[in-house]
């Protein structure tokens, strides 16, 4: 006789850079394994590959998560999380006065949201004639660098795979991303001057992220500092 299967409770979000509502369910001991097994290695990729396994199999497999905008997959990720191993996560938040005394801090997942700038927009200017239309980072975007940030060191790579297109208003010429080499793609990026850069820098640090703000006390010198959290990393 075949032994019983265990109901397991569904519950719905809306994804936030679409507004999608989405099903989805706790993680269950298999999955909770492969995510242990991936924090013990520690290697960035075997993190990055397990969150998206978990991901899609939590959703039913109705999430892409190839595709999808990372703040989208880290804001799904938190609420399986929350509903899987319980919605209070506590973490070591360093004190800023004294930069030493780190205080553990209970943070409410439930009530960690995706921050939208009102000035955010894909789509950069570089000139009157010309300009460029982008896409979010992926997981994927991430996964051959340290960390799920954009830094100097990777910065133009992951610009390059976030390009769609390149238009040329006074040639009314539009250039698809996937129809050129990533190497022609750094080197269209490279040759922008400082300012043009600087507001395709833009694009990311007004982008969607997962963000939430706590206050700490330093118990010490009992003063308190305003700690804003970022990232998914940022919460366990």
């Amino acid at each position: 006789m075949a032994l019983p299967k265990v109901n397991t409770p569904t519950y719905e979000l809306e994804v936030p850079s679409t507004d999608e509502k989405l099903k989805y369910r706790p993680f269950l001991v298999k999955e909770e394994k492969i995510l242990m097994i991936a924090m013990e290695g520690k290697e960035q990729s075997g993190i990055i590959e397990a969150t998206k396994e978990i991901v899609k199999s939590c959703t039913f497999g109705k999430f892409d998560t190839l595709q999808a905008p990372i703040f989208d997959v880290e804001y799904i990720f938190l609420n399986i999380r929350a509903k899987s191993v319980g919605e209070i996560s506590t973490v070591r938040l360093r004190c800023l006065d004294d930069n030493e005394t780190f205080v553990p801090t209970d943070i409410d997942l439930t009530k960690v949201e995706v921050e939208m700038n009102k000035d955010h927009t894909n789509k950069i200017e570089l000139s009157e004639e010309m300009g460029m239309i982008m896409t979010y980072p992926t997981l994927d975007s991430f996964n051959e660098y340290e960390g799920t940030v954009v830094n100097a060191s990777n910065m133009i790579d992951i610009i390059a795979s976030c390009v769609t297109q390149i238009y040329d208003k006074g040639g009314e010429e539009v250039f698809e991303a996937k129809d050129s080499t990533k190497q022609e793609l750094i080197d269209f990026i490279e040759q922008l001057n400082a300012k043009q850069f600087q507001d395709v820098q833009a694009f990311y640090d007004t982008m969607p992220k997962l963000t939430h703000t706590v206050k700490i006390e330093n118990p010490k010198t009992k003063k308190e500092s305003e700690i804003t959290l970022t990232g998914l990393n940022d919460f366990f």
